[in-house]
Protein backbone atom coordinates (compact mmCIF):
# COMPACT_ATOMS: atom_id res chain seq x y z
CA UNK A 1 0.00 0.00 0.00
CA UNK A 2 1.53 3.62 -0.76
CA UNK A 3 0.23 5.62 1.47
CA UNK A 4 0.08 9.37 0.97
CA UNK A 5 -0.60 12.87 2.57
CA UNK A 6 -2.72 14.70 -0.03
CA UNK A 7 -2.66 19.02 0.66
CA UNK A 8 -4.76 21.35 -1.20
CA UNK A 9 -6.23 24.49 0.02
CA UNK A 10 -9.70 24.31 -2.14
CA UNK A 11 -11.90 21.30 -0.07
CA UNK A 12 -13.57 20.81 -3.28
CA UNK A 13 -10.78 20.15 -5.16
CA UNK A 14 -9.07 18.22 -2.34
CA UNK A 15 -12.42 15.89 -1.30
CA UNK A 16 -12.33 15.19 -5.34
CA UNK A 17 -8.32 13.81 -5.58
CA UNK A 18 -8.99 12.38 -2.62
CA UNK A 19 -12.23 10.22 -3.73
CA UNK A 20 -10.31 9.12 -6.90
CA UNK A 21 -7.22 8.06 -5.27
CA UNK A 22 -9.40 6.28 -3.03
CA UNK A 23 -10.27 3.51 -5.88
CA UNK A 24 -7.28 2.84 -6.26
CA UNK A 25 -6.55 -0.45 -4.39
CA UNK A 26 -2.87 0.17 -3.30
CA UNK A 27 -3.27 4.28 -2.44
CA UNK A 28 -4.75 5.30 0.56
CA UNK A 29 -5.14 8.86 1.94
CA UNK A 30 -3.62 8.68 5.63
CA UNK A 31 -4.51 12.35 6.17
CA UNK A 32 -5.56 15.57 4.49
CA UNK A 33 -4.61 19.10 4.52
CA UNK A 34 -5.97 22.29 3.54
CA UNK A 35 -2.75 24.64 3.88
CA UNK A 36 0.82 24.51 4.17
CA UNK A 37 1.48 24.17 8.03
CA UNK A 38 -1.10 21.36 8.55
CA UNK A 39 0.55 19.32 5.92
CA UNK A 40 3.61 19.67 7.29
CA UNK A 41 2.49 18.41 10.57
CA UNK A 42 0.98 15.54 8.82
CA UNK A 43 3.90 14.73 6.86
CA UNK A 44 5.51 14.36 10.85
CA UNK A 45 3.48 12.66 12.19
CA UNK A 46 2.12 10.22 9.39
CA UNK A 47 5.70 9.48 8.01
CA UNK A 48 3.87 8.81 4.46
CA UNK A 49 5.64 7.58 0.76
CA UNK A 50 4.01 10.74 -1.19
CA UNK A 51 3.21 14.07 -0.44
CA UNK A 52 1.11 15.30 -3.18
CA UNK A 53 0.71 18.69 -2.57
CA UNK A 54 -0.63 21.91 -5.00
CA UNK A 55 2.25 24.60 -5.10
CA UNK A 56 -0.59 27.90 -3.88
CA UNK A 57 -1.81 27.66 -0.46
CA UNK A 58 -1.62 29.10 2.92
CA UNK A 59 1.16 29.22 5.24
CA UNK A 60 3.49 27.24 3.78
CA UNK A 61 3.77 26.60 -0.76
CA UNK A 62 4.31 22.93 -2.43
CA UNK A 63 7.09 24.76 -2.60
CA UNK A 64 8.25 25.28 0.59
CA UNK A 65 7.22 21.96 1.82
CA UNK A 66 9.33 20.38 -0.17
CA UNK A 67 12.34 22.05 0.56
CA UNK A 68 11.71 21.11 4.58
CA UNK A 69 10.94 17.21 3.15
CA UNK A 70 14.13 17.46 1.71
CA UNK A 71 16.11 19.71 4.44
CA UNK A 72 14.71 17.06 6.99
CA UNK A 73 16.06 14.02 5.39
CA UNK A 74 12.65 12.64 5.09
CA UNK A 75 12.00 9.44 2.93
CA UNK A 76 9.05 11.02 1.70
CA UNK A 77 8.85 11.47 -1.62
CA UNK A 78 6.95 14.78 -3.46
CA UNK A 79 4.62 15.32 -6.18
CA UNK A 80 2.92 18.81 -6.58
CA UNK A 81 -0.06 18.86 -8.55
CA UNK A 82 -1.08 22.34 -10.10
CA UNK A 83 -3.05 23.96 -12.14
CA UNK A 84 0.15 26.78 -12.91
CA UNK A 85 1.96 25.76 -15.75
CA UNK A 86 4.49 28.10 -15.31
CA UNK A 87 8.37 26.92 -16.00
CA UNK A 88 9.55 28.82 -13.14
CA UNK A 89 7.69 27.03 -10.52
CA UNK A 90 8.91 23.56 -12.44
CA UNK A 91 12.12 25.07 -12.31
CA UNK A 92 12.38 25.60 -8.49
CA UNK A 93 10.46 22.55 -7.49
CA UNK A 94 12.73 20.41 -9.32
CA UNK A 95 15.66 22.47 -7.07
CA UNK A 96 13.38 21.35 -4.33
CA UNK A 97 13.89 17.83 -4.75
CA UNK A 98 10.08 17.70 -6.17
CA UNK A 99 9.86 13.82 -7.92
CA UNK A 100 6.49 14.91 -9.43
CA UNK A 101 4.95 17.25 -11.07
CA UNK A 102 1.27 17.55 -12.73
CA UNK A 103 -1.50 19.70 -13.98
CA UNK A 104 -4.92 19.73 -12.17
CA UNK A 105 -6.64 19.02 -15.70
CA UNK A 106 -4.78 15.74 -16.81
CA UNK A 107 -6.79 12.29 -16.58
CA UNK A 108 -7.41 11.01 -12.52
CA UNK A 109 -5.84 7.60 -14.27
CA UNK A 110 -2.77 9.53 -15.33
CA UNK A 111 -2.44 11.02 -11.60
CA UNK A 112 -2.70 7.49 -10.44
CA UNK A 113 0.19 5.66 -12.34
CA UNK A 114 2.91 9.00 -11.66
CA UNK A 115 2.41 8.28 -7.94
CA UNK A 116 2.80 4.80 -8.51
CA UNK A 117 6.00 5.65 -10.67
CA UNK A 118 7.08 8.33 -7.98
CA UNK A 119 7.06 5.68 -5.65
CA UNK A 120 8.91 2.99 -7.19
CA UNK A 121 11.96 5.68 -7.73
CA UNK A 122 11.10 7.45 -10.94
CA UNK A 123 10.20 10.97 -11.63
CA UNK A 124 7.24 12.19 -13.88
CA UNK A 125 7.36 15.65 -15.12
CA UNK A 126 4.38 17.39 -17.09
CA UNK A 127 6.07 16.89 -20.92
CA UNK A 128 5.34 20.49 -22.07
CA UNK A 129 6.29 22.16 -19.11
CA UNK A 130 9.48 20.38 -19.35
CA UNK A 131 10.42 21.79 -22.44
CA UNK A 132 9.68 24.85 -21.01
CA UNK A 133 11.24 24.74 -18.07
CA UNK A 134 14.81 24.90 -20.08
CA UNK A 135 13.39 28.01 -21.43
CA UNK A 136 14.39 31.62 -19.95
CA UNK A 137 16.44 31.44 -16.06
CA UNK A 138 15.02 33.15 -13.22
CA UNK A 139 17.15 35.92 -12.24
CA UNK A 140 16.08 36.76 -8.51
CA UNK A 141 17.90 35.01 -5.64
CA UNK A 142 15.80 34.00 -2.37
CA UNK A 143 15.83 37.06 -0.67
CA UNK A 144 14.84 39.31 -3.96
CA UNK A 145 11.94 36.47 -4.02
CA UNK A 146 10.98 36.95 -0.35
CA UNK A 147 11.14 40.96 -0.62
CA UNK A 148 9.01 41.38 -3.62
CA UNK A 149 6.25 38.65 -2.38
CA UNK A 150 5.68 40.73 0.54
CA UNK A 151 5.94 43.49 -1.87
CA UNK A 152 3.35 42.51 -4.57
CA UNK A 153 1.46 41.37 -1.22
CA UNK A 154 1.19 45.35 -0.33
CA UNK A 155 3.25 45.48 2.35
CA UNK A 156 5.37 48.66 3.40
CA UNK A 157 9.46 48.72 3.17
CA UNK A 158 8.81 49.03 6.76
CA UNK A 159 7.04 46.17 7.27
CA UNK A 160 9.16 43.68 4.86
CA UNK A 161 12.00 45.15 7.00
CA UNK A 162 10.79 44.14 10.56
CA UNK A 163 9.40 40.74 9.25
CA UNK A 164 12.51 39.43 7.36
CA UNK A 165 14.98 40.78 10.05
CA UNK A 166 16.67 43.51 7.88
CA UNK A 167 17.20 47.01 7.65
CA UNK A 168 15.16 49.36 5.72
CA UNK A 169 17.68 50.29 3.53
CA UNK A 170 18.92 46.86 2.75
CA UNK A 171 14.84 45.83 1.94
CA UNK A 172 15.03 48.86 -0.38
CA UNK A 173 18.39 47.68 -1.93
CA UNK A 174 16.42 44.09 -2.89
CA UNK A 175 13.65 45.57 -4.05
CA UNK A 176 15.77 47.61 -6.68
CA UNK A 177 17.85 44.90 -8.10
CA UNK A 178 14.59 42.49 -8.51
CA UNK A 179 13.08 45.84 -10.35
CA UNK A 180 16.11 46.42 -12.35
CA UNK A 181 16.57 42.86 -13.12
CA UNK A 182 12.75 42.10 -14.34
CA UNK A 183 12.86 45.78 -16.08
CA UNK A 184 9.98 46.56 -14.18
CA UNK A 185 8.77 50.58 -13.68
CA UNK A 186 8.28 49.90 -9.71
CA UNK A 187 7.93 47.15 -7.47
CA UNK A 188 4.41 46.28 -8.04
CA UNK A 189 5.39 45.94 -11.97
CA UNK A 190 8.41 43.62 -10.87
CA UNK A 191 6.03 41.33 -8.93
CA UNK A 192 3.11 41.08 -11.45
CA UNK A 193 6.37 39.86 -14.11
CA UNK A 194 8.07 38.02 -11.90
CA UNK A 195 4.94 35.98 -11.16
CA UNK A 196 3.65 35.27 -14.25
CA UNK A 197 7.01 33.66 -14.85
CA UNK A 198 6.54 31.43 -11.74
CA UNK A 199 9.22 32.78 -10.11
CA UNK A 200 7.52 33.52 -7.00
Amino acid sequence: MIRLVLAEDQAMVRGAIAALLGLESDLEVVAEAGDGEAAWVAVAKQAPDLLVTDIEMPGLTGLDLALRVRDAGLATRVVIITTFARAGYLRRALDAGVRGYLLKDAPSGQLAAALRQVHAGGRVIDPQLAVAAWGEEDPLTERERQVLRLAGEGARSADIAEKLHLSHGTVRNYLSEAIGKLGAANRIEAYRVARAKGWL
